[in-house]
């Protein structure tokens, strides 16, 4: 049997040609994902003290996220793509690294995480694993905590007298999981989803979805929101279109107003903290 996204085999083996960057092609580029699709949906809730980040692969999304918090811990099965992280972030002394059994997050102190982030990966986590997740996650984010997670939403398009999908599963989406799954394994653990976006990644159907949850008497808590967005995907042709006018791989290109990419990053970092009024 060949390995897929669910086994620890197919990550240890995978070639990651480009660290992850190689699945960012349809936005222009993983500057382009992160800035125009990924940080609009987060931006309330970064940057804070803590985030965990669970499944980064080969820092595709950590190397964002350790510039948004004090304290940053990421989680994986696959020790490959941990000592990979270790390699890219050397220098920074406030990440905290682990490997899991792909479920677990014993290895977290309780009530230490204002966020949780997942984007791309957990997409091939079957509903075992999303379950475990979110039943630790009750216990580590703290009272007002708050969850991102995407998943995927394929299982809503299984054929119940077969138990199999009408049409071939192109990007490999955990046929176990759907929104309202993900959201009454919310309810179930104590957690409250707030929103959810269910879009078309790459297809014509709503094979995934963006959660936002939090624990339940959160002062966050509201009544779940859900969007059926099928017009994901114009995101990341529109992003493509600009990353073809505005894009410059050379390190070190300046900004428009003269700034770094970096210095550029850390000032929108403190006007979202002003607005937080965490400093």
């Amino acid at each position: 049997m060949c390995a897929t996204p669910n086994d620890t085999g197919f990550w240890s083996n995978y070639a990651w040609p480009q660290q992850g960057d190689e699945w960012s092609v349809s936005w222009g580029g993983t500057d382009f994902l992160w800035w125009g699709t990924i940080f609009p949906r987060i931006q309330a809730f970064v940057p804070t003290e803590a985030i965990l980040e669970i499944a980064p692969g080969f820092g595709r999304w950590t190397q964002f996220l350790k510039d948004l918090c004090q304290h940053l811990t990421i989680v994986d099965l696959t020790e490959r793509c941990i000592q990979a992280c270790k390699r890219r972030f050397a220098t920074c002394s406030h990440i905290t690294y682990h490997v899991n059994d792909g479920k677990s997050l014993a290895i977290i102190p309780d009530e230490t995480i204002d966020f949780v982030f997942s984007f791309d990966s957990l997409v091939h986590a079957e509903s075992d694993v999303i379950k475990a997740y979110l039943g630790h996650l009750v216990r580590k984010l703290k009272p007002d905590g708050i969850g991102f997670i995407h998943h995927s939403n394929i299982g809503a398009y299984l054929d119940p007298s077969k138990g199999e999908l009408p049409f071939e599963n192109t990007h490999l989406r955990a046929e176990t999981v759907t929104a309202t799954l993900f959201e009454s394994s919310c309810e179930e653990v104590g957690l409250q989803c707030i929103s959810q976006e269910i879009i078309n990644w790459g297809e014509m159907i709503l094979n995934d979805c963006f959660s936002l949850f939090t624990r339940k008497g959160s002062r966050l808590t509201r009544p779940n929101k859900i969007v059926e967005n099928k017009n994901f995907m114009d995101e990341a042709a529109r992003l493509s279109a600009l990353s073809q006018l505005y894009r410059f791989d050379r390190v070190g290109v300046a900004g428009p107003v003269g700034r770094s990419r970096v210095e550029a990053f850390r000032l929108v970092s403190r006007r979202v903290l002003a607005k937080l009024k965490l400093t």
